[in-house]
């Protein structure tokens, strides 16, 4: 006889930021809720993406900042990381994220199942010699690295093998041109790699196109070679190193490690999807409409699987949007994908919220958008004499000016941004920055004051 656990209001497939955010606000409006993993509490972001690499980013910057030091007048001599005695602090940092979850759950009295589970039907789940049955299924499955169907991949590591390395390669290769691979390729020639970038088109190219140019520029400027629109047609492994078999008909290296870097596929294989009546949408992702349902009734789906904005806090609001409405008692509660900020952290950072130039143009028409930029030398650059220029640049729609759109790159950026994505999710003009007095001398200043 199947055992069959009916005890729960909410079932949840994966413990990453949009599981457990869905989760624990549903266990708060007082739902039964049980999360099945498998793996360690915390996902992705966690345990192999945004933590661990704003660490190493961290550290990144301090090597940087060595060096500005030196060039400012300091008498030092920049060193290098104590790469396995770092990785060990920033492993115990992670491993306190997690048991910071674990203790969440336990508070909230959520249960956690750590087995795989996979639908029998839509809202009926097996998971060990168990089966659970709930009227609401979340499906956070999340990503996974893409692995390029390259001759000699096996040569090759992805991000996750970036975060098991355990010193810093002096050679390597980075394939790609999104923003994981300009994170890692900025980290590890700050770190002291020499690093090849191989993209097949400009950096960065979800992101307003200025941005991708000026960090390239700053990239390579930096020392970081740039082979642009050069597709890798393999990896070969010859003289104790590896090459690469590129389109523009060479072969580059040596180098010591090779990482690809070309994106994320959802997971979606191995949990019944079929089974549900869950449909995907033609990227391969879970499809769902505004409101997370999919087209199983009782079933949702958000964070990376559902292909919507792979960002940790837009899966977290979006559960606990989710959770606000399935239990909550806000019929209407969901997640607006407009103006949503995001930020890159590479050297130096790129920070983007709303429409790009070219998004804006094309949905308001070349004549209602007006642009106004700016580029100019950071003070503690200009101190030493040389460093990456900032770029400042506002998108503004209509006579009023509405800023729809704004985007920079340079110091600080990670952190500027996110004041003013408030402004323009309330619908700021540009009067409204040009009347705000600005704080001085700072980079920030440079968008209140952009001509």
């Amino acid at each position: 006889m199947i055992d069959i656990d009916d005890s729960c209001d909410l079932l949840v497939i994966g413990g990453g930021s949009a599981g457990l955010a869905t989760a624990i606000r549903a266990a708060r409006h007082g739902a039964k809720v049980t999360v099945f993993e498998p793996r360690e509490l915390g996902g992705t972001c966690v345990n192999r993406g945004c933590v661990p690499k704003k660490a190493m980013w961290l550290a990144a910057e301090l090597a940087q900042a060595q060096k500005l030091s030196v060039a400012v007048g300091f008498d030092a001599k920049p060193g290098t990381l104590d790469w396995r005695g770092f990785i060990a602090r920033r492993e115990a940092y992670v491993e306190r994220a997690r048991q910071a979850y674990e203790r969440r759950l336990q508070e909230h009295g959520i249960r956690r199942v750590p087995v795989l589970a996979h639908f029998i039907e839509a809202r009926v789940l097996a998971a060990g010699d168990r089966r659970y049955t709930a009227p609401h299924v979340l499906v956070a499955t999340g990503s996974r690295p893409r692995v390029p169907d390259l001759p000699g991949i096996e040569h090759c590591i992805d991000s996750d093998g970036f975060f098991a390395l355990d010193e810093c390669p002096p050679r390597v290769a980075v394939i790609g041109g999104g923003y994981i691979a300009v994170e890692l390729a900025g980290v590890l020639h700050a770190l002291g790699s020499a690093v090849a970038l191989f993209s097949r088109r400009r950096l960065l190219a979800s992101f307003d196109a200025e941005l991708g140019d000026a960090l390239a520029a700053a990239m390579v400027d930096a020392g970081i070679t740039h082979h642009v629109h050069c597709a890798v047609r393999g990896v070969v492994r010859a003289g104790g190193a590896l090459w690469l078999d590129c389109g523009d008909h060479a072969r580059h290296g040596p180098y010591d490690r090779v990482i690809a870097a070309t994106g994320r596929v959802p997971n979606v294989e191995g949990f019944g999807l079929d089974a549900a009546g869950v449909a995907l949408d033609e990227s391969g992702h879970i499809a769902t409409d505004e409101f997370e349902n999919t087209r199983a009734s009782g079933v949702y789906a958000l964070g990376d699987v559902n292909g919507k904005r792979a960002l940790t806090p837009v899966a977290i609001a979006a559960g606990r949007a989710l959770a606000d409405r399935l239990f909550g008692g806000d019929a209407n509660a969901h997640l607006d994908y407009a103006n949503l900020p995001s930020v890159v952290f590479s050297h130096p950072p790129v920070g983007s919220v709303g429409l790009s130039e070219a998004q804006a143009r094309q949905r308001h028409g070349d004549e209602a958008v007006r642009v106004h930029s700016a580029v100019f030398t950071p003070m503690l650059h200009a101190l030493a004499d040389g460093g990456p220029r900032s770029l400042m640049k506002m998108v503004c729609v209509g006579e009023d000016e509405r800023v729809v759109g704004l985007h920079g790159i340079g110091i600080g950026m990670d952190e500027m941004l996110q004041g003013f994505a408030v402004a323009i999710r309330m619908g700021a003009r540009r009067e409204d920055f040009l009347r705000t007095v600005a704080i001085h001398p700072t980079s920030s200043e440079e968008f209140v004051l952009l001509p």
